[in-house]
């Protein structure tokens, strides 16, 4: 029962090491999907998706959100950043909208809204870290694509959620049972802080947080789960639990203390080193890539996607470009902003599991979110690299012509 949990891991293993072994210009990701497809039933059948790999796999998909929701930082999201964030979003939502209405006008797609949410998401969890090895997070163009990103994540997640859950009521109905729910994530916050005024809760995690105990780590996770679970008891996917778990988690840390400096990579060794590969893995497990050669108008869909993807995210970060230096760092942002994947994979699976989207475009959607991993960041830092200025001509001449007039 275990071999194929065993291969999952062995692939989670090789990957980031083929990446820098043969400096693959590719995300870890992106090959862990492409490794699953290899060693799953639809290549060599090495591995399936058997209980053990299908509990890892969804406890690595709420890791997975949690984790994003942990990286929305307050400061991030105000001032103009945010405002132009909230514009640039806006609009591409509603061109999202468009794009999604002419799919499903020409028949490719069934549900044109799960169309719309899925292609106006971007990848935050990539985005970040390619902005900070790069120098640019803390720039215009870095503030900027993480408040687009931000809010490029929350609103796809929660529309999910409160849209397309299983066994979903009205809308209103809906957006009662999440106002509900935010009303209780937003007391558990407020006990929290409360919690944290009385000098003994301090303490004893102080105490604990670097033992076996590893105290702040169990109590991430245990909220975690609790928000999950409850949010599945409230009729929303248990994603977002996970997500407002991250977000409240991120709130709630503040603490500038060096000995608390080490809670959130505790936090990513737990999801991106155990659990998080069973999710990337077990999806490329699962995908009928075999569509993509029997099939060519599955391959065919996949350029149209893509284009979806580019024209939702990237067109609308031009309203960027009063703020930043030229309108090429503004085409740059919006390639960075295009590039999603996780959204993709979770709405896509949620949209097959409700009848909503065909397996075929399923995996022509996810084949179009790895491809907009690979090639948009590369594109869009190419694009934002400074050039140096050089010194006007003018003044130099003008520097001459002056000491051949002084006697």
């Amino acid at each position: 029962m275990l071999t194929s949990a065993a291969l999952v891991s062995l692939v989670a293993l090789v990957s980031p090491l083929a990446v820098r072994l043969f400096r693959l210009p590719v995300p870890d990701v992106v090959l862990q999907i492409l490794l699953g497809v290899l060693i799953g039933p639809q290549v060599l059948g090495w591995a399936s998706t058997d209980g053990a790999v299908r509990v890892l796999s969804l406890v690595g998909l709420s890791f997975l959100l949690f984790l994003a929701g942990l990286e929305l930082e307050p400061r991030n999201l105000r001032g103009r950043s945010l405002r132009l964030a909230a514009v640039g979003f806006a609009i591409s939502f509603a061109i999202a909208l468009i794009v999604g209405q002419a799919l499903g006008t020409v028949g490719l797609v069934t549900s044109p809204i799960l169309v719309a949410v899925i292609v106006s998401a971007t990848a935050l969890g990539i985005i970040l870290p390619i902005l900070k090895d790069a120098g640019r997070l803390q720039d215009p163009l870095g503030h900027l694509v993480v408040a687009g990103a931000s809010l490029a994540e929350v609103v796809p997640v929660v529309l999910l959620s409160l849209l397309f859950s299983e066994g979903a009521g009205g809308v209103v109905s809906q957006l009662t049972l999440f106002g509900a729910f935010a009303g209780l994530v937003a007391v558990a916050a407020i006990v929290a802080l409360r919690l944290e005024r009385w000098p003994w809760v301090p303490r004893t995690l102080l105490a604990l947080q670097n033992t076996t105990a590893e105290i702040r780590v169990r109590a991430a996770v245990a909220l975690l789960m609790a928000f999950a679970a409850v949010a599945s008891v409230f009729g929303l996917e248990a994603i977002l639990g996970a997500f407002l778990a991250g977000a409240t988690v991120s709130f709630l840390d503040r603490d500038e203390l060096e000995s608390h400096q080490q809670f959130r990579p505790k936090l990513q060794a737990v999801g991106f080193g155990a659990l998080i590969p069973f999710f990337f893995v077990s999806t490329g497990m699962s995908l009928d890539v075999r569509s993509l050669v029997e099939q060519p108008s599955t391959s065919a869909r996949i350029p149209v996607f893509l284009a979806a993807i580019l024209l939702s995210r990237a067109l609308p970060a031009l309203v960027y470009r009063n703020v930043l230096d030229s309108t090429r760092e503004a085409i740059a942002a919006g390639l960075l902003q295009a590039t999603t994947l996780s959204i993709p994979i979770v709405g896509g699976l949620i949209g097959v599991q409700l009848g909503l989207i065909l397996p075929d475009n399923y995996v022509a959607l996810v084949a179009a979110g790895l491809v907009s991993v690979i090639v948009f960041p590369q594109l869009g830092l190419r694009l934002a690299r400074r050039r140096p200025k050089a010194p006007p001509q003018q003044s130099v001449h003008g520097a001459r012509s002056t000491r051949k007039a002084t006697p």
